[in-house]
């Protein structure tokens, strides 16, 4: 039987870092970073074997990020069917790097891409989770692995991911050149940010 399965990676952003970003990219924020691993057991005791991550990848590229369709959401839903109410950012390239799959991210000026764009300018820390349908085997105690069946069917940007080390960073896009940096504050800017959006 298959179900929705969530696993997540994670990144950081400065307002110099993502103002810089828009500015080199014609007012465009794209972040780049670790959108999957394969071969590699997650937070969430999952392993991806590789063959089924490239069946799929290949698949998404062709069907989605080539159309510009590689849409994703704000937090996850709990649901395999894209909400377009909640769309924040759209994949505009992957690629394999060993067995981490690494892509760029436009971050879109929908309400939910404006939510997005204003944490990384305060500096929150997140992450990048994908989402599809599919069955496990368990392996043992702790530890399952993706079957044959899976479907991948999005990427969303989450608040705690399940991949280590899948956080994004604004980049400039003509140079691939990624920021990174730290930030202090989180408690009143996230107050901020969504006393602003109410």
């Amino acid at each position: 039987m298959k179900n929705l399965l969530i696993d997540f990676i994670t990144f950081d952003v400065t307002p110099q870092m993502v103002a810089e970003s828009m500015e080199k990219n014609g007012g465009r924020l794209i972040v780049h970073g670790v959108l999957q691993r394969a071969e590699a057991k997650n937070q969430n005791g999952r392993v991806y074997p590789r063959p089924i991550l490239e069946r799929e990848v290949e698949k998404y590229l062709t069907e989605s990020v080539k159309q510009r369709r590689a849409l994703g959401e704000l937090d996850h839903p709990d649901s395999s069917i894209i909400n377009l109410n909640n769309v924040s950012h759209n994949i505009i390239d992957m690629e394999w790097r060993g067995n981490d799959l690494v892509g760029k991210v436009e971050v879109l000026t929908t309400p939910s891409g404006n939510i997005l764009r204003e944490l990384f300018r305060a500096g929150i820390k997140l992450g990048i989770s994908s989402r599809g349908m599919g069955s496990v085997k368990q392996l043992d105690e702790r530890t399952v692995e993706v079957q044959d069946d899976f479907e991948l069917i999005a990427f969303d940007f989450v608040s705690n991911p399940s991949t280590h080390g899948a956080f994004l960073h604004p980049m400039n896009e003509s140079k691939g050149q990624m920021f990174v940096d730290k930030y202090e504050g989180v408690n009143k800017v996230i107050t901020d940010i969504l006393t602003g959006f109410n």
